[in-house]
């Protein structure tokens, strides 16, 4: 099989189903940032970590293929995919909560960085609220399930108790925001 077809030459590419978009699209741009983030997260997959962590990542990696699926086919498609659902966002919060339970509790804004696993999470945090906010304005002007965007909201904040968490486990400190004023 080759790996270029010449097919999005013109700008144009096809979900699910072949329908013919232009990759300029608010659909296109929502998986494809979710696309990104699975990037960004096997980039923390090279640091140390945890192995609850590791193995966290390694499930959300397959998780984000289900939810770029799901993003390129239109919901109308009886197409026999994978959907985001209710499970996936129930196993995100049970992970937050196991690791929460680990870590002191917050009393400022934390500055990104520790580790560098820690400070990657941090990273991977900020680009799944991007793709979060392309999958909200995806649904504005296209059907998209609630679960895609209630998934994106959960992954960021586990992303980002997963962050603590690596950098509790390697020793790396928490540096508090503090105003300057």
């Amino acid at each position: 099989m080759k790996i270029y077809t010449k097919k999005g030459d013109k700008g144009n590419t096809s979900l699910f189903g072949g329908k013919s978009v232009h990759k300029s699209s608010q659909r296109i741009e929502a998986y494809g940032t979710v696309d990104e983030l699975n990037s960004v997260i096997g980039m923390v997959l090279t640091y140390e970590l945890s192995e609850s962590g590791r193995d966290y990542l390694n499930e959300i990696q397959h998780q984000l293929f289900i939810l770029g699926a799901d993003l390129a086919t239109l919901p109308e498609k009886t197409a026999k995919i994978e959907r985001i659902g209710t499970a996936h966002i129930g196993q995100l919060e049970q992970w937050i909560d196991t690791l929460d339970e680990k870590l002191p509790g917050l009393t400022n804004f934390i500055l990104p960085g520790g580790s560098g696993a820690g400070a990657s999470l941090h990273m991977a945090r900020t680009v799944c609220r991007r793709a979060e906010r392309r999958v909200a304005a995806l649904k504005q002007v296209d059907p998209v399930s609630d679960e895609c965007i209630i998934y994106l909201n959960r992954l960021s904040d586990l992303l980002f108790v997963m962050a603590r968490f690596e950098n509790q486990e390697a020793g790396a400190k928490e540096t508090p925001w503090v105003s300057r004023k």
